[in-house]
C-alpha cells in the first residue's frame, strides 16, 4: 500500500489531498504513476505535468519508493 499526498489542481480532480494505492513496494516514482493513473483516469492528464517528491526531495520517474517513504505528486506553480 502507498499513500501519496497530492496537491493543487491535482487534488481538485481527485478530490482529495491523499490517496491510497495498491502498489508492490519497493516501487519506482513512474511505477506509482502508471498506479495512480489508472486508479484516477479522469486526473491522469494532470499528472503528466507533476514533478515527485520523496521524502521532501523531488525525485525522476526513475527513483525508488521505499515502505515509510512519503510520496507526493505536486503540479506545476505559477504567478508572480
Amino acid at each position: 500500500m502507498l499513500n501519496i499526498l497530492i496537491f493543487a489542481g491535482l487534488a481538485e480532480a481527485v478530490g482529495a489531498s491523499m490517496v491510497r494505492l495498491e502498489t508492490e513496494l519497493p516501487a519506482t516514482v513512474a511505477d506509482a504513476k502508471r498506479a495512480f493513473a489508472a486508479a484516477y483516469p479522469a486526473a491522469a492528464d494532470r499528472l503528466a505535468s507533476c514533478f515527485a517528491a520523496i521524502n521532501q526531495e523531488y525525485a525522476g520517474d526513475e527513483a525508488i519508493i521505499h515502505p515509510g517513504d512519503e510520496v507526493a505528486f505536486l503540479p506545476p506553480v505559477s504567478g508572480g
